[in-house]
């Protein structure tokens, strides 16, 4: 059983409070699909927890910081080059040596595991392509990222939770009682943002997956006789305290205002 996170994006309360919650499920193994930083206001201390997680990706953000913020809007500009400045500044665990080393040679594009693909973005563009619910009626798009997905694949970057089919259905958290059973059709599972939900619910976002022979999370409230006969997902959504993070973003001149302000209503 794995715990899969995404988009954390300096975002330490929304991060603490998920890893809390994956510890309650009993849960060692974590993946991260990327976006550690940009955006929020405790960079270094999120890239510190993650370096922990059994495998981590490089998202867009991430590689902004390591290069240049190609594409990106003006707050989110400003927002790469301060956090790029705390990381060279370090923090009060030190220089930033270990940080440095770890965006520039931990951070993976993908990854593959079993019937598994990891991407922060998509299967056609692992760091930057988005893939929105609405793209379900773009056949092109869809059918080409299909095209080079095996089975199943893992993804981040649009902040909205949700699963797409093969069939080109969009199946968000809410409507399939925030789980979903692996069958012969292909499918692409968005996990949602820790740190940044884009879904209109401002609680962090995570997955659970468990598989073959395992108990269920207790997340789910079954019996733990209850074993599963494949793979399965547990969509959560995880509290946190969002006004101290919007006071931290207030508090800082170059991070724009309305990035705290986003953070209350999950946009």
């Amino acid at each position: 059983m794995k715990a899969i996170i995404s988009d954390i994006h300096g975002n330490l309360e929304a991060l603490e409070a998920v890893l809390a919650d994956i510890k309650q499920q009993k849960i060692s193994d974590i993946y991260c699909l990327g976006d550690v930083i940009g955006y929020g206001p405790n960079p270094l201390e999120c890239l510190d927890r993650v370096m922990s997680c059994k495998m981590c990706l490089m998202g867009n953000h991430d590689a902004a910081v390591l290069h240049d913020p190609e594409g990106f809007g003006a707050s989110a500009e400003k927002a790469v080059y301060w956090t790029r400045a705390q990381l060279e500044k370090g923090g009060k665990n030190g220089p930033s040596k270990d940080r440095w080393a770890f965006l520039e040679n931990e951070m993976l594009r993908t990854h593959r595991e079993g019937q598994f693909l990891y991407v922060h973005g998509s299967a056609r563009n692992p760091l930057n392509e988005y893939v929105f619910p609405e793209d379900i009626y773009n056949q092109l798009k869809m059918g080409r990222i299909f095209a080079l997905v095996e089975h199943y694949c893992f993804q981040g970057h649009t902040h909205v939770p949700g699963v797409f089919t093969a069939g080109l259905k969009f199946l968000p958290p809410n409507e399939i009682d925030f789980r979903y059973e692996y069958g012969e059709e292909k499918a692409l599972v968005n996990v949602g943002s820790v740190g940044q939900p884009r879904d209109g619910n401002w609680r962090s976002s995570y997955v659970i997956l468990y598989g073959p022979g395992e108990n269920p999370p207790a997340s789910l409230g079954l019996p733990s006789i209850v074993k599963s006969r494949g793979w399965k997902i547990v969509f959560r959504r995880v509290e946190y305290d969002v006004e101290a993070v919007v006071k931290k973003i207030y508090d800082i001149p170059e991070l724009d205002n309305f990035l705290g302000d986003r953070l209350r209503e999950g946009r």
